[in-house]
């Protein structure tokens, strides 16, 4: 996930029986209640918090890229085979899909990520990274983990999903797109509805953040070739100087914000590449530079899009160049806005605030990040949450995500895995409860 250093910063309802029930029910298959506190207190337990973060410090030691999470993908189809949770693979590359339930309608979907980055650790502990200039600083790594969690904690309680929830094990988040090739092989076939989770260190374990409506930015790069005629420092008069034109252009560019932009309505283009020339009395040939544009709303997104393109030829021709701009919409997919859906909102208030309690649910403001969950959001309704995994004792964890002192707090994960849980089997339980309602009686298997 691409999130700002700067700005980083859910319960397990048991489930009723078939018989109507109103939506704020939790009971057993047996008819008895079904505690919150015990299912969280179970993905608490000694031995299922050291079988997830074992999982968690496997795949942590052994970083795989994006489309290249082979043994990743191994791991986690080992995992599902000793639970007996049916699961389809490869999608995209090395993606996994597994199902639990009845193996009918309602579908609720699960996603983690499972990619890591090109960083090299510079956190010293006992399960460091073996692969020289790989790292999980995202936590994915921690992402699988608590999937994989959720997953045993919904086989234990089996017989209390009235539905089918579908585990997503998605590859290359970090620019691949891989959200979108997941779709694109089937993975949320017969979905109504999907969560996600991002770990966040600088949110104490326990507690989460969200909010409804837009929450992460759409998010496109791009990069432009100024082209003039290179020549001596000495007689620029004899050159035609792409040094001077590009340096106009990153000034135009900035005025697409502040002069053109609706202050109300956020948006980022930022200028992080500059290269040209190699000698202090050569004007060069040629000079490239790059960055990243965002936006919370398709339509803006599309048109900084199109402006970026005209600044640049436009500002590169005043000055005698020529200029050719590429935005990567094949090899980096365009991430649309991560918008989370209102009704779903609601749903996680009320799981978390079961589980965690009202004072450890944060409402966050959005933020200039981007996500390619967003691409499920654009297929079926979505939610996507931020989990604390900071220190509890009050240290605070100054690393963000994509720096090589990333770390978290493994304390967070049995949150993270019950959260998952109660989720989909809640979820699963209202939409039984609604559709039965209207029609008066269960939906046929498809």
């Amino acid at each position: 996930m691409d999130i700002p250093r700067r700005v980083f910063l859910v319960f397990l309802l048991g489930l009723s029986c078939t018989t109507c029930l109103s939506s704020d029910s939790s009971l057993s298959s047996n008819g008895s209640p079904v505690s919150p506190q015990k299912l969280l207190d179970f993905a608490k337990s000694r031995d299922f918090s050291e079988w997830m973060i074992g999982i968690r410090r496997k795949i942590h030691e052994n970083p795989e890229l994006g489309y290249e999470e082979f043994e990743t993908s191994k791991l986690i189809r080992s995992e599902l085979d000793k639970m007996g949770i049916r699961y389809k693979h490869p999608l995209a590359v090395t993606g996994v899909v597994g199902f639990i339930g009845t193996g009918k309608p309602p579908f609720v979907a699960l996603r983690a990520d499972m990619d890591a980055l090109l960083l090299q650790e510079m956190v010293e502990w006992e399960h460091k990274s073996k692969v020289p200039g790989k790292m999980h600083a995202c936590g994915h790594d921690a992402h699988v983990a608590m999937l994989l969690g959720a997953a045993k904690i919904l086989r234990e309680h089996q017989e209390e999903i009235r539905g089918t929830v579908v585990l997503v094990f998605q590859p290359a988040e970090e620019g691949g797109g891989g959200a979108k090739k997941m779709i694109d092989a089937g993975a949320l076939e017969n979905v109504d509805a999907i969560f996600g989770l991002h770990v966040a260190p600088h949110l104490p374990a326990s507690v989460v953040a969200s909010r409804p409506g837009p929450l992460l930015a759409g998010s496109g790069f791009f990069e432009a070739v100024i082209r003039g005629k290179g020549g001596h420092a000495a007689i620029p008069h004899q050159a035609i100087d792409p040094i001077l034109a590009a340096s106009r252009v990153v000034v135009s560019l900035q005025q697409l914000i502040s002069r053109e932009a609706d202050p109300l309505d956020s948006q980022v283009v930022t200028v992080a590449k500059f290269q040209g020339g190699g000698a202090f009395n050569v004007i060069p040939e040629s000079v490239t530079i790059g960055g990243t544009f965002r936006a919370f709303s398709n339509e803006s997104f599309m048109h900084l899009k199109q402006r970026i393109e005209e600044v640049v030829t436009s500002q590169a021709a005043v000055q005698r160049c020529h200029a050719t701009v590429h935005f990567f919409s094949e090899e980096n997919l365009f991430f649309p806005p991560t918008i989370n859906d209102e009704s779903l909102h609601k749903h996680f208030k009320k799981v978390a605030r079961e589980l965690l309690g009202p004072h450890k649910i944060n409402d966050m403001q959005p933020m200039m990040g981007s996500e390619d969950f967003s691409f499920y959001q654009e297929v079926i309704p979505g939610y996507f949450f931020f989990l604390g995994v900071g220190d509890d004792t009050g240290e605070r964890y100054d690393s963000a995500p994509h720096s090589p002192y990333f770390k978290i707090n493994e304390d967070g994960l049995p949150y993270g895995s019950a959260l998952h849980a109660s989720l989909a089997v809640t979820y699963l339980l209202d939409q039984q409860q609604k559709f039965q309602s209207v029609e008066g009686g269960p939906r046929d298997e498809l």
